[in-house]
């Protein structure tokens, strides 16, 4: 027999299924909490922390993404406090990344005010683009290390484990192992990577032919050219 636990969510008693998280318990009560990192299809790691929300007795703001919903827990999902979290968040992205590609995370800064100028010393990540497959192009400079691509190739859908973080602290990006090019790992092409991606760092190779000034006849020649190689 499933338990419910009951809590208040901004003065709202509501309930939540056992096991489910606040995060859970808000949007299926009509509350929205904004996120970055999480997505349906996979694994919560809270590691953005843009759905941080004010739990009465934890000292600290909690991830709702990953903390559960507990009898008589009292939450806040907004206040000066967590727009402030929220705010800064959003800026210290908008001070490292390119955002253009991120029309979520930028309604998400207009929302809060946050201003993209905060930080004007901050150092950017800055990347080339990389094109080395049929099906899509990585562009670093917009990744914000979310993990989503990472699990959905692992445990989350794909087993094929082609990507992963590379580098530490600053360093660390998204990348594939021994740094190798798509084709020489297991990837299959599959791109549920790119459909998971929430600021455009993968790409349909189409897509950024076509935004690069490439006609459809062009990148079709393009293709039929390109040397095929296939996965190790």
């Amino acid at each position: 027999m499933t338990q419910n636990v009951t809590l208040i969510i901004d003065g709202k008693e509501v309930t939540a299924e056992q096991g489910k998280t606040i995060l859970d318990a808000a949007l299926e009560n009509g509350k929205d909490i904004p996120t970055i990192c999480y997505h349906d299809a996979t694994t919560a790691n809270g590691l953005c922390r843009m759905c941080v929300v004010d739990v009465e007795g934890m000292r600290v703001q909690q991830p709702s993404c990953v903390v559960l919903a507990a009898e008589g827990m009292k939450v806040k999902t907004r206040g000066e406090k967590v727009d402030r979290s929220r705010r800064t968040i959003l800026e210290m992205l908008a001070s490292t990344m390119d955002l253009s590609d991120a029309p979520e995370i930028l309604t998400m800064m207009d929302e809060y005010g946050a201003d993209a100028e905060r930080f004007p010393d901050a150092e950017r990540r800055e990347s080339d683009v990389i094109d080395d497959n049929p099906m899509y192009i990585r562009d670093y400079s917009k990744c914000l290390t979310c993990w989503r691509c990472v699990q959905v190739c692992a445990e989350d859908a794909q087993y094929t484990y082609a990507i992963n973080f590379a580098g530490r602290g600053y360093e660390t990006q998204i990348g594939t192992f021994f740094d190798k090019s798509i084709p020489e790992t297991t990837c299959v092409l599959c791109g549920q990577c790119v459909a998971v991606c929430p600021t455009g760092a993968l790409k349909s190779r189409r897509e950024y032919l076509l935004e690069q000034g490439m006609s459809a006849d062009e990148i079709s020649v393009l293709n039929t050219g390109r040397k095929k190689r296939k996965p190790r």
